[in-house]
């Protein structure tokens, strides 16, 4: 009596295992060579010049809009209370970077840029580091930045502080304004990501 022996069905599977090896090494390979193409999007940019103050974090630069890395300051529209009143809070914190500014030149440095197309930057007026001295001088939250300048205005109660008020992130939520990452570790990494498939 003659045994027929069931075909090995090893082989099959060892090419099919084998050609999905090879197609995942391509695509990690064109991925890579994506990347490296693009990797002049996220160099360091350095924009200089007269500012113009939008609100309490963001400026315009010879037409490049930036907004403040690491901070958050109140909506222009935004109002908070001091002393059982109303106030303009958001007008109060444009004031606040207008006079940090004086008239200076201002210099900003960075080369992340969020979900609307600004650039993250810091931002350096004469020797005065303006996002850092927005959240000093209680104008502005910390926003994965700057949270040892925030206690100290908490503390001494500066700006914002002296009163009650709405985060901005809370307030913008609330009025349907613009969503924002906070500028953390996360937010670097998604920014990045976005910076080199931007118009892929």
């Amino acid at each position: 009596m003659v045994q027929i022996r069931p075909r090995s069905r090893t082989r099959p599977r060892r090419s099919r295992r084998l050609l999905t090896d090879a197609m995942l090494a391509v695509a990690i390979l064109a991925m890579l060579g994506l990347v490296a193409t693009r990797l002049d999007r996220v160099e360091t940019r350095q924009t200089v010049g007269s500012a113009v103050v939008n609100d309490g974090d963001s400026i315009t630069i010879s037409g490049q809009r930036i907004r403040l890395r690491g901070i958050d300051a109140p909506e222009y529209a935004q109002t908070c209370r001091k002393g059982g009143a109303d106030y303009r809070c958001g007008q109060s914190a444009r004031s606040a970077l207008v006079a940090l500014i004086a008239g200076q030149a201002v210099t900003c440095t960075g080369w992340e840029r969020d979900r609307y197309g600004r650039l993250l930057g810091a931002c350096v007026a004469g020797s005065t580091e303006l996002n850092r001295m927005l959240v000093r001088e209680g104008w502005a939250v910390a926003y994965g930045d700057f949270e040892s300048e925030e206690r100290q205005a908490r503390e001494s109660r500066s700006g914002l502080w002296a009163g009650e008020f709405d985060p901005p992130r809370q307030w913008r939520e609330s009025h349907g304004g613009m969503a924002e990452g906070v500028h953390d570790m996360l937010g670097m990494a998604i920014n990045w990501l976005r910076e080199i498939f931007r118009f892929f």
